[in-house]
């Protein structure tokens, strides 16, 4: 039986089950054998126990209804999906590869067993054929015949269905390699829609000769975007800039400027390396995120140098 779940994956699938929708155990157990169709089905001791670890370690809770544990996700679980969407992603494919290799395994022992019962029931004939010779009405071949004929059409039906599964299978698996290659395109497209507005409110700014409020507008536009690529809620479409809704740090608001302007751009330097930093501490950072804010951070810092030396 090949792996269904690698360490730690069985976990992070229950979390995601639970974000879905409150559950007792045994609906959980049924969730993952119809996920797996029916193919593969984890028993009470593999389920339990891990819904027992994740409350004890914050991720979930639990309330009694009818005498039964009905299990939730708690903040702390959701955060922890979150931050592990890209695991989610693959583990989803991987359930549709186990499923896969699962229905092919389960073909190849139904093609086994088929061709040991055939020779089975070939010997047995022949072996009654034997003791029956002097029997003139062949009921034993007969009955023998009738027995090899059913088998092989059990046989025959357990290698379609097999064959269905392991078709299924391979559709999903397609479908999921498809999906993540649309989020991937999809996620580049926003990027490089926030670089561009960005840019465009810095440039506006300049064009009128307010480079104060240009750098104050274009640190909380960045600071504000970067935000929410780490929360990895950004979903606005590439034509429409996003509604103020109390998204924006409240430094970004504040229009007062002292008489020592470098000073006041040290602080709003300050505050947009808290703001970074605190959306990075609290929802993590992955790779392709990091890789993208060294590029908005690189561009708005040339637009800043550049207003600088011609001041």
């Amino acid at each position: 039986m090949p792996p269904v779940f690698a360490h730690g994956r069985l976990r992070l699938y229950l979390l995601k089950l639970l974000d879905e929708a409150p559950r007792h155990g045994y609906e959980i157990i049924r969730l993952l054998e119809e996920r797996f169709q029916g193919l593969y089905a984890p028993s009470a001791g593999t389920v339990y126990p891990r819904l027992a670890k994740l409350e004890a370690e914050g991720l979930v809770t639990h309330a009694t209804e009818g005498g039964r544990k009905v299990y939730s996700i708690t903040d702390a679980g959701r955060a922890e999906l979150a931050n592990r969407g890209g695991e989610l992603a693959d583990l989803e494919l991987e359930i549709r590869e186990s499923v896969s290799e699962l229905a092919a395994e389960i073909r190849d022992d139904v093609r086994g067993a088929a061709g040991k019962l055939r020779s089975e029931m070939r010997a047995a004939a022949s072996e009654n054929r034997r003791a029956d010779a002097g029997l003139g009405d062949g009921d034993t071949w007969r009955t023998a015949k009738e027995e090899l004929r059913r088998a092989k059409e059990e046989w025959k039906e357990q290698a379609r269905r097999a064959k269905d599964e392991s078709r299924r299978a391979r559709e999903d698996a397609q479908n999921a390699r498809r999906q993540a290659k649309e989020a991937h395109e999809q996620a580049r497209e926003e990027v490089q829609r926030i670089a561009r507005q960005v840019q465009e409110q810095v440039q506006g700014h300049f064009a009128r000769g307010d480079w104060p409020a240009g750098v104050r507008d274009g640190m909380s536009e960045l600071a504000g975007q970067l935000g929410s690529l780490a929360r990895g809620t950004t979903a606005w479409s590439p034509f429409t800039k996003p509604e103020p809704a109390g998204a924006d740090p409240d430094w970004a608001k504040d229009a007062a400027e002292s008489d020592d302007p470098a000073r006041d751009l040290e602080r709003l330097l300050d505050r947009l390396r808290d703001d970074v930093r605190d959306a990075a501490r609290d929802h993590g950072v992955s790779a392709a995120q990091l890789a993208e804010a060294r590029r908005h951070l690189s561009s708005a810092a040339a637009h800043v140098i550049a207003l600088l030396r011609n001041t």
